[in-house]
Order: C-alpha cells, then structure tokens, then sequence
C-alpha cells in the first residue's frame, strides 16, 4: 500500500514535513496501529560499517497511529490498549507494509503487537 504525494523539487526538510503531515491525517481503521520501525544500526559500537547483508531487521517500533477500537462479539466497543508514541515490540513477521511520504511504516492488528517497551 503506497501513498506517495511528493513534490520533485521539495528539499528534504519539506518532504519530512509532508510525510509526518500524512501520518497525522492517517486514522487507522478498527483494533489497527500504525507503527514506524526503529532503524536498522548501520555501524557496530567500535564505528565499524556493517553490509546490508549483515543488517539485523529490529523487531521494535513507534506507534505512530492508533484507530479506535474493535467491537467485540456482541457488538461492544473494545478500548485500545495502545497509545501514540508508545515503544511497542514487534513479531519477526506480519504487518502491511505502508508507505507515506518517502516513510515506510508498518499497519499491525493491535493484538499482534508483543508487547509495550516500558521507560
């Protein structure tokens, strides 16, 4: 799922602007959350420049997102436990891929979600 609304000639600081303009006009349907992933380290402790090969995917992220709530069998509105901003725990695999602005984002169930990273 792509959403690309860039302009060729906006500079970078533009276009990060649009892409969180995107985000926050972005509501989640149902139990969903939209999570952005931590960025994948590039260079070891010692500055050392690791290959993509050797990259590790992290399985943790930001909600940037969160829709309102399912409804449970007989029709009651269930709460969402998860809120923007919280440092969620993410499986291995799963999600929609979603892609705003130049911004990749990942669209997960809120029962998918592992768990919450507490501070």
């Amino acid at each position: 799922l792509v959403f690309s609304f860039t302009n060729q000639n906006a500079g970078p600081h533009h276009t990060a602007t649009m892409a969180k303009n995107l985000v926050s006009k972005f509501m989640p349907l149902f139990n969903r959350v939209l999570v952005q992933r931590a960025a994948v380290e590039t260079k070891t402790a010692t500055g050392i420049l690791l290959p993509e090969s050797a990259q590790k995917a992290l399985n943790e992220g930001t909600v940037v997102a969160v829709g309102p709530g399912g409804r449970s069998a007989d029709g009651t509105k269930m709460a969402m436990d998860l809120k923007v901003g919280d440092q969620v725990l993410l499986p291995e695999y799963g999600g929609q891929k979603v892609k705003l602005g130049e911004d990749d984002f990942v669209l997960y169930q809120d029962n998918d979600i592992l768990g919450v990273m507490t501070k």
